[in-house]
Order: C-alpha cells, then structure tokens, then sequence
C-alpha cells in the first residue's frame, strides 16, 4: 500500500503539470533596486486605503475580439493589436484570447515564484535563452551576496493584451500584467536590504510572450520584459 500511494501521488503530479502545459500551450504582467527589478517593472506604493500615489495612465482606444465575452481580463485590446490578433487566430485556430491570458497569468505566478526561490531549473523552460542568462544572473548575484528574496503574490488585479505582432512564424504577445505584491529582500543574517514586509505594492509589467505557430510546441516562452515608461519613451 505504501508504494501504491507514491504511486498515486506522481500520477496526480504528472497530470497537473500536463494539464498546465496545455493551458500555456493553447494560447500557450518606489522601493530600493533589488532582484525584482529584472523583470523591468514599475511600482506604486498604496496607502491605507489601496489607492496609487501616482495617476493611472490614459488607455488608447479598444476593440472586441469574438472570444472577448469570455473573461473580463480579455474584454478589450489595443485597437492596433486587433488585426495582428485576426491573423495569429488565423495562422493557428487553437488560439483564443482568452485562453492565452489564462495560460500567462500562470505563468507569471510561476515565473515570479520561481525566481524570488532562486529556482533557476523552474525557470528554465519558461523562459527564452537570453531572458533565461539575465534571469540567473540576478539569481548568482543575490546568492553571491548571501541575500534570499521573500515574495508574496498577493493578487494579480488584470492581465490585458497591450500589443502583438506576427514576424514570420513567429508570434509576439505583450501582456501588461498589474499586481500587488509584498516583496522583501533580507541579508544572510535575515536583517531587511530592500522592501518593507508590511506594504502591498502595485506592479506593473509589460511581458512579452512568443511562439513558433507552426511548430508542434504548444508552448509560449518570456522573451522580453519592460515597464510601461520604457515602453512609452521608445
């Protein structure tokens, strides 16, 4: 009975981490610098009452996809995302709007765990080669220095698709993801280096995701990350 329960339990392991990889696959987001910042994020403070010290900026102009009806977080893209979005359903039939966003906010909970665990052999296949390099090295770095992050995903408040684009076989989807976090940076000794245990902050990223449509890899990979400033003064 004891090794039919080990049993058990891997093929119950084995089929959720399946069972992510289609969901990614099928469509498959100011404290002190500190290991977070490699994601290029910008952040906001809240006070008591979780309101942003700084002004939300203006959105462009939207338009629905067909799928849009699904999900609040899928109801509205960019207007001139809309006809690069016609063409990725186009080129592949399996993706819905809907769908990717479900598989990205996974892999952003993943993403942002696996690195604040130091976890490089987690990251690895969710990232692409050169996200990957940067990704460990800020890991190496913080390890170097006897450093340890402690990160808390408190919610993940909306993931919009804020761009895209079709270069050849290969699909781009940038998705602005704003979360709220409790992210704290502790020495060996476990004193506090960046961070504030007690404060929620609000994040933004801009996460770029991309896949070979025509490849039988249903799965999207972190190629690019940026802060919406960054992606503005461009």
């Amino acid at each position: 009975m004891q090794y039919f329960d080990i049993f058990l339990f891997a093929l119950i392991a084995v089929f959720l981490v399946l069972r992510l990889r289609g969901v990614l696959g099928r469509r498959t987001g100011n404290e002190k610098q500190g290991p977070s910042d490699i994601f290029g994020r910008q952040t906001h403070d809240q006070d008591a009452n979780g309101a942003q010290n700084e002004p939300a900026s203006k959105t462009d102009n939207v338009y629905r996809l067909p799928d849009s009806a699904n999900g609040q977080d899928a109801a509205n893209v960019p207007s001139g995302t809309f006809a690069t979005l016609q063409k990725i359903q186009k080129s592949d039939p399996n993706f819905t709007q809907q769908d990717f966003l479900n598989g990205a906010r996974m892999a952003f909970e993943m993403i942002v765990e696996y690195f604040a665990k130091g976890d490089k052999d987690g990251l690895n296949p969710l990232l692409s080669a050169e996200v990957y390099k940067n990704f460990a090295a800020a890991i190496d770095a913080r390890a170097e220095k006897g450093e340890h992050e402690e990160t808390t995903l408190v919610g993940i408040k909306s993931a919009t698709i804020h761009d895209a684009s079709l270069e050849g076989r290969t699909a781009y989807v940038t998705v602005k993801f704003v979360s709220e976090e409790v992210s704290v940076i502790r020495s060996a000794d476990g004193e506090v280096v960046s961070g504030d245990p007690n404060k929620v902050i609000e994040a933004e990223d801009l996460w770029t995701f991309a896949r070979n449509i025509e490849s039988r890899d249903p799965n999207w990979q972190l190629v690019a990350t940026e802060t919406p400033e960054e992606e503005e003064a461009q």
